[in-house]
């Protein structure tokens, strides 16, 4: 039988690329990094105004002395621990392109979790439907949405003035400022009218688990998205009335929450009049998103003909 044929070894990185790759490796290894070579690539690729990817092709050149000197500093900050998101000024998430920085918590993976949620629930992706992200930050989940749903507008509140910017930004690069505007705001305090999709990411730490992150975290994003309280539920216990006050009669919110926060938040939220309609789990098998609608629509046989009542994935 003949061998299946091999696939052509990645062309092997110069002399110099090679050292100063090995050196930044080991000092971000000494550092407590948890992935000292990705990291180091990444920067030197960034240093370079390339991409990661493209190392192997240019492995023969030499670097100038400007580019020497930002690759120096890139790794010398990353070795205090601050997040690569924070050095490259950006983040993939939904595989869009997102600016972070220190005002705004970077997006997560798991995060996703909630935009498929949502998605998976909309019976009409072409539907003119009205969404509105409590805490936006960023814009991921919002922007994420729109990105998908073409007739949909949106608006995002956060407290934070500077996040209000970051995400304002992030609407013009992505082509979506025209359907979606951000304010500052907490949470739905001064907000009228009614949504047909309400989502947040709440912050959901507690004190003492924000005290037992990594550095990345505790030391540079900011606090304002991270800190739920003594017991991680203080944002829950604001969003659940204001929810509910917003949320249109046949629509529905998703929040992101906390690992074990489940129950405690279904109860907050069933408090308010919102009965928990779906969860969905990330990929490490935790309940990360819950959907809510209005108890009063769980008698009726359907939602309309925009959002599904109910999609069967993971039963409450």
């Amino acid at each position: 039988m003949t061998a299946a044929p091999r696939a052509p070894a990645a062309a092997p990185l110069g002399a110099e690329l090679h050292d100063r790759l090995r050196d930044a490796a080991e000092r971000l290894r000494a550092a407590g990094v948890a992935t000292p070579r990705l990291d180091a690539e990444l920067l030197l690729a960034h240093a370079l105004q390339t991409r990661r990817e493209r190392l192997p092709i240019d492995a023969a050149r030499s670097l100038t002395a400007a580019e020497a000197t930002a690759f120096a500093a890139l790794i010398a900050r990353r070795a205090r621990r601050e997040p690569v998101s924070h050095l490259l000024g950006r983040r993939e998430f939904w595989s869009l392109d997102f600016a972070v920085g220190p005002a705004v918590l970077d997006p997560r993976p798991d995060s996703e979790t909630l935009v498929e949620t949502v998605l998976r629930r909309i019976v009409d992706r072409a539907a003119a439907l009205s969404l509105l992200d409590l805490g936006t930050g960023s814009g991921c989940l919002i922007l994420a949405l729109l990105h998908e749903l073409p007739n949909a507008t949106g608006l995002g509140r956060d407290r934070s003035g500077d996040a209000v910017a970051v995400a304002a930004g992030n609407a013009a690069a992505l082509g979506l400022a025209g359907r979606c505007r951000f304010e500052a705001g907490d949470w739905g305090d001064g907000l009228a009218g009614r949504f047909d999709i309400i989502v947040a990411n709440p912050p959901y730490l507690t004190r003492r688990e924000i005290d037992e992150t990594a550095p990345e975290v505790k030391d540079f994003e900011p606090h304002l998205a991270l800190d739920g309280g003594i017991d991680g539920l203080d944002a829950y216990r604001r969003l659940a009335p204001e929810i509910a006050r917003l949320l249109g009669a046949e629509g529905f919110a998703a929040v992101e929450i906390g690992q074990g926060q489940g129950d405690v938040v279904r109860a907050l939220f069933a408090a308010a009049g919102l009965e928990a309609r779906d969860r969905a789990a990330d990929l490490g098998g935790i309940e990360r998103c819950l959907v809510f609608g209005h108890a009063a629509e769980a008698a009726k046989t359907g939602a309309g003909p925009q959002i599904a009542q109910q999609s069967g994935r993971v039963p409450i």
